[in-house]
């Protein structure tokens, strides 16, 4: 019991001595900070509060410089931000496009049949509104307009059909002997053409065909549900037609309210100019067509092809799909020609298709179409290229009037929308603000009135 004492007076000197050294070092460590010939003050109250709280000691004067960081938004250069914003906006768009591309391949029959529907409006609204202001009812008037323009296309359909079954053993034994004159031809032409090879071609399209049969067989039989899906189209465009040429102002003033109200004024100036454009090209396509057939059909029709009717009357179907149309109702009367009645004939065919397509390129379009309709060959071609590929003959028929009506309406909304910011502009500084009336919507619109 003796010895504790002095024990713990020899822990507590030892403490002592380290807490000596402790302080030694921190003396010496607060010397070698201050700077030379610079007496160190002590720290208030308020700073040692600070330095034991949020501030950081200031850096030592042998450190660099470094200058803050920008903002993210402030380093990415101008170029790119709009690169960038115009890119999403773009992505969006491209994905609304691509739900609506599914949702109308998915109804694509009732697409095609409302669209049809639309064109055959634009032909025979002229005629209710003209049976109209003699006094005509709009019932009667409508219901006259849809039976005679169905019943003339029934009649067009139903001759053409007659036409080839009438025709078609004859054809067939012309088609024969124009094979055998080609064979010939081809023997003595200076192409050197062998025997051996004519042979050649003949057995790989007897074997094409063999080796096909099975898909012709199918499409054979899947042939009678394009009937029937034809028929429910011709059935819905028939009523969608009735009920347009009877109802068709009710029917764009409802479209009208699906537009947000700040929208509607331009839209529903926009409107009719888009219907009066789809109606000149209708009706300027109906009148080019029919001058195609006329005279390609009398011209194939004096060098003796047989079939010259159904072949004009191809010519005019064919004509409403631009530019391709009238090179493959061309190439069909020129092959036909061919087979027919031999390689003189078909070159003269050629002219003749050559020469009618000229005249209406550059003459009877532009004469006949005008100002009303005005789209750019390229525009032209890649929309009739887009069309086909999207949706087939349907898409490249639609393709040409989709792209002038979205032209027309895309220059009216331009035009509208300057004027309404002209409208809305604040006035000069100690001008008098002059009140504008706002633009009131055309007077004309779809209706049959």
């Amino acid at each position: 019991m003796s010895r504790v004492p002095g024990w713990l007076g020899r822990v507590g000197a030892g403490i002592s001595k380290v807490g000596e050294r402790l302080d030694e070092r921190r003396a010496e460590a607060e010397r070698d900070e201050d700077e030379p010939g610079r007496r160190r003050t002590s720290p208030s109250s308020d700073e040692t509060d600070g330095a034991s709280g949020d501030q950081v000691p200031a850096p030592p004067a042998y450190a660099p410089a470094v200058s803050p960081r920008p903002e993210p938004v402030a380093a990415v250069p101008w170029g790119l931000r709009v690169a960038a914003e115009a890119g999403w906006r773009l992505l969006i768009l491209a994905g609304a496009v691509w739900v609506l591309m599914k949702v109308i391949s998915s109804v694509q029959l009732v697409v095609f049949a409302f669209v049809a529907a639309l064109l055959i409006t634009a032909l025979l609204q002229p005629t209710v509104a003209r049976l109209r202001r003699h006094g005509v009812p709009r019932g009667l008037a409508t219901a006259l307009t849809a039976i005679l323009g169905f019943v003339i296309m029934g009649l067009v359909g139903w001759f053409v059909v007659w036409q080839v079954q009438e025709n078609i053993d004859t054809l067939s034994d012309q088609v024969q002997d124009g094979i055998d004159e080609l064979r010939k031809w081809l023997l003595n032409s200076p192409f050197h053409v062998t025997e051996d090879q004519i042979n050649d071609i003949a057995k790989q399209l007897r074997d094409a065909i063999g080796a096909n049969t099975n898909a012709i067989t199918t499409a054979g039989l899947e042939g009678v549900t394009v009937i029937v899906e034809a028929m429910t189209g011709i059935l819905l465009a028939m009523f969608s037609t009735l009920f347009l040429l009877y109802d068709g102002k009710r029917i764009w003033e409802w479209t009208l309210k699906l537009f947000p109200a700040q929208a509607r004024p331009g839209i529903a100036g926009a409107g009719p100019r888009a219907w009066r454009t789809l109606t000149a090209y209708v009706r300027g396509t109906v009148i080019v067509a029919l001058i195609d057939a006329i005279f390609i059909g009398l011209g194939i029709f004096f060098l003796g092809v047989p079939m010259a009717v159904p072949l004009a009357v191809f010519i005019f179907l064919f004509a409403f799909i631009p530019l391709v149309g009238a090179v493959v109702s061309g190439a069909l009367a020129v092959v036909v020609a061919l087979v027919t009645q031999g390689v003189f004939t078909a070159v003269m065919t050629l002219a003749v298709v050559l020469a009618v397509q000229q005249i209406e390129g550059h003459i009877l379009q532009p004469f006949i179409l005008g100002r009303a309709v005005r789209v750019h060959p390229l525009a032209v071609v890649l929309a009739v290229a887009t069309g086909s590929m999207v949706s087939g003959i349907g898409g490249a028929v639609v393709a040409v009037p989709l792209v002038a009506v979205t032209n027309t309406v895309v220059g009216y909304l331009r035009s509208w929308s300057q004027e309404a910011s002209l409208r809305h502009a604040p006035a000069p500084h100690g001008a008098t603000a002059t009140p504008v009336a706002p633009v009131a919507p055309p007077s004309d619109s779809t209706s049959t009135d």
